[in-house]
C-alpha cells in the first residue's frame, strides 16, 4: 500500500532572494523542492531605500501558480516567512501608503540615541528585552515621527513584511508573534505591545493589532487569487514562525540530549546566533551585552545576538564585482583558505561596515585605524572576515553562558552559511565546540514543519526536530587546531573593548 504525500509550500524572503519550496511528507521523511526563485534587494529612490512588495508578492503568485500546477497531490497549506524589523503602513480603506522603507536606509541615523534621549536606555530593554540597533522598527517609527512623516499621520495599521503579504492573500490583517518580537515594540514579558513606551515616543498605538502565535491559521486564500493561481480548493493560509530566524531555528536538528548545551546559529547575510530559553533574560548584563529576546515557536525565547554576518564577505564580492572581477563565494573561500592566517581582525559588527558600499575599504581602513597589518588580497580580506566572525563566535558563546549559567558544548549552524567549510572549521577551532552544519534549507524546513504542526501531520516541535533529523544531512566539525585562535582572540577582546 502507497503512502499519501502531502505538499507543503513555504515562501522564503530574504534579503537578496525569494524562493517557493515545496515540502512533500511521506509519513517516514520531508524532501524538498524548490519550485520558483527571485531576486529580493533594495531600491534606491531619490535619497532613500525602499523594498518592492509588489514585485516580492508577484513573483509569490508565479511560484503558487507553478507548484499547483506541477504538483499532482496539489498542496495542504502555504506559509511566509521574511527578514524582519521591516513593514508597511496601511490607510484605513486597507491600502499600502508608499513603499516599505528598507532596513539600511539612512533616516535611522541616530535615532537609537534620540529614542534614549526621550525614554532611558534602561526603560526600553526593561519593557522590550530587544538589542538596540538602527534597523528596529521602533527606532524606523521614532524617525518617521521625528520627520512629521505624512504617512505615519494617515497610517490606520501597522503590517510586518509577512504579515503584508498574508494579509494580500488572504484579506485577513494580522500580526504573527515571532516577527511582532523583531520590532522592538512589544513587551515580551507582558505578552502584549509595549504602549507605555509607543506613547512616550509620540508612537501611535492604535496601529499595532492583536498578535497571533505561529502555527496560526490567517485564512484563505482570497477568490480573486485562487482564480489567478489555479488553485481548485480554499488553501488554507497557515502563519509559521514567520520571522525567518524563527524558522530557522524551529528547524535546527537538536537531539534531546543536546538540549540545554546547544547554541545555534543561522547563517547568511546576518549570523543570528543564540540558545532556547523558557522566558526572557532581561537584565542589566543582557542590556550591557546588548542580547536580544524574539520569539520562538512553541512558547520558546531565542537569547540570541545579532551579528554582521557574512554580509562583509558578499558586499565585499560585489564591489569586486562592480570592478570587473567576478568571482564565486567558492573561490572566495579558496582564496581566503590559502591566505596568512590571522594578519588583521575587524569587530564584524562596525558602525562602519552597515551600510552598502566599499566593503574592502572600509576593512582596510578599520585595520589601519588599530594599527593592524593591512589585508593583502582578496583572499585576505575574505580571511580577515571569516576569521572576526568565529572569534566573534566565540566571544558570543562565552557570553551566553554568562547570562544563562549554561555552557555551550555544540552549535549547530543552519542556513545558507553553513556551506561555509572554512568558516564552520574556524567555528569550531576559535570556539573549542563541536559544529554540526546543516541543514541548509532550515529556514524554508522551520516554515514547513509549522505547517505541520498546524494540520496535525506531527505533534509537537520535537517529533518535527526528529523528523528533520532523519530526512537532511548534516556534517560534524570538531575542534583540531586550536593554535594561535586564544592568542588571536586576545587581540580581538582588545578591539570589542576599545
Amino acid at each position: 500500500m502507497m503512502t499519501k504525500t502531502t505538499n507543503f509550500l513555504a515562501f522564503d524572503l530574504g534579503a537578496e532572494s525569494g524562493r517557493a519550496v515545496v515540502g512533500a511528507f511521506d509519513g517516514e521523511r520531508l524532501a524538498l523542492e524548490e519550485m520558483h526563485r527571485f531576486p529580493n534587494g533594495p531600491t534606491r529612490l531619490l535619497n532613500s531605500l525602499h523594498w518592492n512588495p509588489l514585485h516580492l508578492f508577484t513573483e509569490m503568485k508565479n511560484g503558487l501558480a507553478k507548484t499547483l500546477h506541477q504538483m499532482e497531490g496539489g498542496v495542504a497549506a502555504l506559509g511566509v516567512d521574511t527578514w524582519g524589523v521591516d513593514f508597511g503602513l496601511l490607510d484605513r480603506a486597507g491600502q499600502l501608503i508608499g513603499l516599505p522603507y528598507h532596513y539600511r536606509d539612512s533616516r535611522t541615523d541616530g535615532m537609537v540615541e534620540r529614542a534614549c534621549a526621550l525614554v532611558p536606555r534602561e526603560d526600553i530593554f526593561n519593557q522590550t528585552g530587544i538589542q538596540f540597533m538602527q534597523l528596529n522598527t521602533l527606532t524606523q517609527l521614532l524617525a518617521m515621527a521625528q520627520q512629521k512623516s505624512p504617512q505615519l499621520d494617515i497610517a490606520e495599521t501597522l503590517l510586518m513584511m509577512p504579515d503584508l503579504f498574508n494579509y494580500w492573500f488572504t484579506g485577513q490583517k494580522s500580526c504573527e508573534y515571532t516577527i511582532a518580537s523583531t520590532s522592538q515594540c512589544y513587551n515580551m514579558t507582558q505578552g502584549q505591545w509595549a504602549i507605555p513606551l509607543l506613547e512616550s515616543l509620540g508612537l501611535p498605538p492604535h496601529i499595532f493589532l492583536d498578535v497571533v502565535q505561529p502555527g496560526t491559521k490567517i485564512g484563505a486564500l482570497l477568490p480573486a487569487i485562487a482564480d489567478e493561481v489555479g488553485a481548485k480548493s480554499a488553501l488554507p493560509v497557515i502563519a509559521p514562525g514567520t520571522h525567518d530566524t524563527a524558522s530557522a531555528v524551529a528547524a535546527v536538528p537538536v537531539a534531546d540530549a543536546e538540549k540545554g548545551s546547544f547554541a545555534y546559529i543561522s547563517s547568511g547575510t546576518w549570523s543570528l546566533m543564540g540558545v532556547e530559553t523558557a522566558t526572557p533574560v532581561i537584565n542589566a548584563r543582557s542590556l550591557a551585552y546588548n542580547f536580544t529576546n524574539e520569539g520562538g515557536v512553541q512558547n520558546t525565547i531565542r537569547l540570541l545576538k545579532n551579528i554582521m554576518g557574512l554580509w562583509l564577505v558578499q558586499e565585499s564580492r560585489r564591489t569586486w564585482a562592480n570592478q570587473g572581477q567576478t568571482l564565486s563565494y567558492d573561490e572566495l573561500t579558496r582564496l581566503a583558505g590559502e591566505a596568512p592566517a590571522f594578519t588583521a581582525l575587524v569587530d564584524p559588527d562596525n558602525a562602519a561596515f552597515f551600510a552598502p558600499g566599499d566593503m574592502p575599504a572600509r576593512i582596510a581602513a578599520e585595520c589601519a585605524r588599530t594599527g593592524q597589518t593591512l589585508p593583502a588580497g582578496k583572499g585576505a580580506v575574505v580571511r580577515c572576515a571569516l576569521e572576526s566572525l568565529a572569534l566573534k563566535y566565540r566571544w558570543v558563546v562565552e557570553t551566553l553562558a554568562a547570562l544563562t549559567g549554561q555552557a555551550v558544548n555544540v552549535i549547530h549552524i543552519v542556513g545558507g552559511g553553513s556551506q561555509n567549510r572554512l568558516l564552520n572549521q574556524f567555528t569550531a577551532d576559535a570556539t573549542g565546540c563541536q559544529v554540526v552544519a546543516g541543514p541548509v534549507e532550515a529556514t524554508a524546513i522551520g516554515n514547513i514543519l509549522m505547517q505541520m504542526l498546524a494540520v496535525g501531520q506531527i505533534g509537537s516541535l520535537s517529533q518535527g526536530r526528529d523528523l528533520v533529523r532523519r530526512s537532511f544531512p548534516v556534517e560534524s566539525y570538531e575542534p583540531k587546531d586550536k593554535r594561535g585562535w586564544d592568542e588571536a582572540y586576545g587581540r580581538f577582546v582588545k578591539l570589542l573593548e576599545a
